[in-house]
């Protein structure tokens, strides 16, 4: 079978590249190739067919269901984290079924009840910080996030069994920490239990206990059921499909870190890199501000959600450094033409995210970060998609744009913060994500008021 493109590097060097540099290998392949290429990388089958044209994406993705299907069988490599129910490994009716369960928790309305409970936390989280003490920005990101998790998704604050969540889920995905030790989610073979101290006996022991916590967290609210609650799992457990059938204890369990998994990790990473790019571009941070403080000093989280100038930075943020590479694979169901090349049944299609955000004909100066272009021009939803598109869209998008509006507008209205130094980040590999390479190294030099309170403070006569 001819597949177009087809890079010239021998296989084994491709995937090798594939595991410790994958944007480096994107990049290279587009300039022999800009639109269309056939790479032999690990974990969707060998050999697959990479697009980054806007026209092709739109194809694949509005086909998704026949010509070019979504099959759950592509993110197998998944399962020892996610299990086998989660709505990523489903496939047919099953994944359909399980997802329409899912999604009225993350309907608009629903995020309201979290904003201030997130403003709250962030706050939390960086008043902790030492004046003039460098810390990794994605560190703190990561602390706010997992609190999100565990408070807007489980419902948990305090107590024993959230302290052991919070201590033992960074644990779970500490595999993923490195570009090597994220080769364990790869290659099979090196996924043997060799004690408590191997990686893998280690993260055997980690999802066991952690399993232990939320079922025996599953088992309490099915005793004592409180339809007052409004965080996602007890959403879940109220969920019915059109047969009246509500999920089962380990469907409750897969999807919660399915949810857990998937919003931690990224989430963390696109809100760090927002703090190094606002802090980057000080003209971005100064103009940001402005629109901040014309909110007041209390603003509604949902004032803040609605604001131009910050959506724009944020659709920046997730355009210039998205958390994932590709959307989910698509395999050819029927031969078919796609942008002038043949491709026959089977054939692998992953739609890059990445490519398609650093495209010069639609983002000019891709490598530069400009807010601007997002308040110039709308991009239609195969030019910019940084949560993937058609029936595997994210299913946390809404609460993840919430979440990172309100973490960076709460931090920029109350800190001032610096970067300490000025060395480009880097997109590097976190399992399946990709984050800022060296963490985003800031410092807190001193608290900010609000620009119309000093003005107020300075210009009202002491009685």
């Amino acid at each position: 079978m001819q597949l177009p493109n087809p890079l010239k590097t021998p296989s084994l060097l491709q995937k090798l590249q594939w595991i410790t540099d994958p944007v480096g290998y994107v990049e290279n392949a587009v300039q022999q190739y800009p639109d269309i290429f056939t790479g032999r990388i690990i974990g969707f089958g060998d050999t697959v067919v990479i697009v980054n044209h806007p026209q092709a994406i739109q194809e694949i993705l509005t086909n998704d269901r026949k010509k070019f299907l979504a099959v759950g069988e592509f993110n197998r490599i998944t399962e020892p984290w996610l299990g086998k129910n989660s709505v990523l490994i489903l496939d047919g009716s099953r994944h359909k079924q399980q997802r329409q369960l899912i999604m009225p928790s993350f309907h608009g309305e629903r995020m309201q009840s979290y904003g201030q409970q997130i403003c709250n936390l962030t706050e939390n989280v960086f008043s902790q910080l030492l004046l003039n003490q460098p810390f990794l920005a994605r560190d703190i990101t990561q602390e706010i996030s997992l609190q999100v998790m565990l408070q807007v998704v489980l419902g948990l604050y305090e107590g024993e069994r959230f302290q052991k969540l919070k201590h033992l889920l960074p644990l779970l995905l500490d595999l993923s920490h490195s570009p090597i030790t994220s080769s364990f989610f790869f290659l099979p073979f090196l996924q043997q239990d060799l004690g408590a101290w191997s990686p893998w006996g280690k993260f055997l022991r980690n999802r066991q206990t952690i399993d232990q916590l939320l079922y025996a967290e599953i088992a309490e609210r099915r005793q004592q059921p409180n339809s007052e609650r409004v965080d996602i799992l007890s959403l879940l457990m109220l969920a019915q499909d059109e047969t009246g059938q509500s999920m089962t204890d380990h469907e409750l369990r897969d999807q919660l870190i399915t949810l857990i998994v998937g919003g931690y990790e990224t989430t963390a990473s696109v809100m760090a890199w927002g703090l190094y790019w606002i802090h980057k571009k000080p003209l971005v941070r100064e103009k940001l501000l402005q629109e901040l403080d014309t909110l007041g000093d209390s603003p509604d989280p949902m004032s803040i959600y609605r604001l131009p100038y910050l959506t724009a930075v944020c659709n920046e943020i997730l355009r210039i450094s998205p958390v994932l590479l590709f959307c989910f694979p698509r395999v050819v169901q029927e031969p078919v033409k796609l942008l002038g090349h043949t491709l026959e049944s089977g054939t692998v299609l992953l739609p890059s995210i990445y490519l398609t955000h650093q495209r010069e004909d639609l983002y000019p100066q891709p490598k530069e970060f400009q807010p601007e272009r997002f308040l110039e021009r709308q991009f239609s939803p195969y030019e910019f998609l940084p949560f993937g598109g058609g029936v595997r869209r994210c299913l946390g998008e809404a609460l993840a744009l919430f979440e990172m509006k309100l973490v960076l507008a709460t931090i920029l209205s109350s800190y001032q913060l610096a970067l300490v130094n000025q060395q480009p980040e880097r997109l590097e590999r976190r399992g399946f994500t990709l984050a800022p390479g060296s963490g985003v190294k800031m410092v807190i030099t001193g608290r900010r008021v609000r620009q119309e309170s000093l003005v107020n403070m300075t210009t009202t006569p002491v009685s």
